[in-house]
């Protein structure tokens, strides 16, 4: 089993910036892949972004180009690069961890706030 703790979240205005931190307990957290995922009430939680061990990244289409997932194998620690905040991005954000790309995470962070204030 491996826990994972995100920090970083917070209340930016539109075209704001923020990142991400996940850090995870797991000696094998390199043998991984790593996501974030985000979700507002109401709505079922969404894909942002997934990497994995070797560095190979996936987005959802609508922060493409604004988002940036990295990682530190060495820290076991998995960052989300946000800049050119929107409203839309304000979701509670949760890291996650899958066997591989694709998979279904079988691991989840307690989740971090962030509000995009227009």
């Amino acid at each position: 089993q491996v826990q994972l703790v995100e920090s970083g979240g917070g209340l930016v205005q539109a075209g704001g910036s923020l990142r991400l931190s996940c850090a995870a307990s797991a000696r094998t957290f390199r043998d991984y892949a790593m996501g974030w995922f985000r979700q507002v009430p109401g709505k079922e939680r969404e894909f942002v972004a997934v990497m994995n061990w070797s560095g190979s990244a996936s987005y959802v289409e609508s922060v493409q180009g604004r988002f940036t997932i990295s990682r530190d194998n060495d820290k076991n620690t998995v960052y989300l690069q946000m800049n050119s905040l929107k409203p839309e991005d304000t979701a509670v954000y949760y890291c996650a961890v899958s066997t591989r790309i694709g998979d279904t995470p079988w691991g989840w962070g307690q989740g971090t706030q962030v509000t995009v204030s227009s």
